[in-house]
């Protein structure tokens, strides 16, 4: 395969990289500036706590579809689910 590593290339690299020491000539960010985008790449924009919303939001709907459900009220068959689901489980 092509994109495999022999042992001659792998210690070719290795070889290479000793002769340039690159982790020499590499450097972070040195302003402020640079050093407050730099700390901003894995920054997701709120992602998560957006999609935990969703979640308790979903959860709070299927509680009060059941508790519908307990009291007697026929439910449209789209809105039933297998009880399993509606603990996440």
């Amino acid at each position: 395969m092509a994109g495999e590593w022999t042992a001659e290339r792998r210690a070719r690299a290795a070889e290479t990289a000793q002769r340039v020491k690159p982790w020499l000539k590499s450097t972070g960010p040195k302003t402020a500036e640079g050093k407050a985008i730099s700390s901003m790449n894995r920054y997701q924009g709120a992602k998560r706590e957006a999609a935990r919303a969703q979640a308790r939001q979903i959860r709070a709907l299927w509680i009060e579809l059941e508790a519908l459900e307990r009291q007697g009220v026929t439910l449209p068959a789209a809105t039933k689910r297998s009880a399993g689901a509606a603990r996440g489980t």
